[in-house]
């Protein structure tokens, strides 16, 4: 069962490790993509829950949080950053998927005190969207059009994926609110940190699938270049649903990273 956070009189939830946090271990953020919860990272969940101190997060309007979306990154930031107030976690590292994705890269921008690292899961310094998709959520807002969940599993899952997930993600991004992932693909069409990303300084893991037709490899080539202190994978086998698709292949690569980073009692 998630927690609930009250951030500016909104109930925000977040799944959270069975123990109470450990100074002694470290601490991951999950933050996920356009329309999604945080069951995207069951698996990881499950994987990584006794590891480290984990915070499994739907964003206001998302899952079981209150509120409205944003279509914004930069607003989603604010939430991320009163929310870790909260939260309390030392130096933790956020984890992001897609729109999560541009939520790191920001907040990496904007905020590098706060975190220990960022990790990107199908990004990108641009994330541009299909401009059917955004015409169409538009001028469809009451109810999710079929023709677009079925766009997006097509395009977010490696061709031998498919039959495996594609219900599984359809079901999931039929719940979502029209408005909600309508914002969320317009924040993800509108950043450019073209100008920025080298401006982030603390280490980051950039990840893609080699079949992600949403965010092509290229762009987290491309961003991983931009980086200092990155280290690229890519991940066969895989669309755009990595932790969904390879979820082994993510945990090997999420392990390796987070080892790599100091603890905080440690430094």
């Amino acid at each position: 069962m998630p927690k609930y956070f009250d951030i500016d009189s909104v109930k925000i939830a977040c799944l959270m490790g069975k123990s109470a946090p450990d100074a002694h271990k470290k601490s991951l953020i999950f933050i996920h993509g356009s329309g999604g919860d945080y069951t995207a990272w069951m698996n990881q969940y499950a994987q990584l829950k006794e590891k480290y101190n984990i915070a499994m997060i739907d964003l206001p309007g998302h899952g079981r949080s209150e509120g409205n979306g944003e279509s914004h990154v930069k607003d989603y930031c604010i939430w991320i950053n009163k929310l870790l107030d909260v939260l309390g976690l030392n130096e933790p590292i956020l984890v992001g998927h897609s729109l999560g994705a541009a939520i790191a890269l920001q907040f990496a921008i904007d905020h590098s005190e706060k975190i220990a690292g960022i990790v990107c899961l199908g990004g990108g310094m641009k994330m541009p969207v299909n401009p059917f998709m955004l015409e169409f959520l538009k001028t469809n807002p009451e109810e999710m059009p079929t023709e677009i969940t079925e766009l997006i599993c097509k395009f977010s899952l490696a061709k031998e994926n498919r039959t495996r997930l594609s219900a599984v993600l359809q079901k999931n991004v039929s719940q979502s609110k029209v408005n909600v992932l309508y914002g969320d693909l317009s924040a993800c069409n509108e950043l450019d940190l073209t100008g920025e990303a080298a401006k982030i300084i603390i280490p980051a893991l950039i990840i893609c699938g080699t079949e992600d037709k949403m965010t092509p490899p290229d762009l987290s080539r491309e961003l991983a270049a931009k980086i200092q202190k990155s280290s690229l994978e890519i991940i066969a086998g895989a669309g755009h649903m990595v932790m969904l698709e390879q979820p082994a292949e993510l945990e090997k690569a999420l392990d390796k990273f987070v080892v790599s980073i100091p603890t905080p009692c440690s430094i």
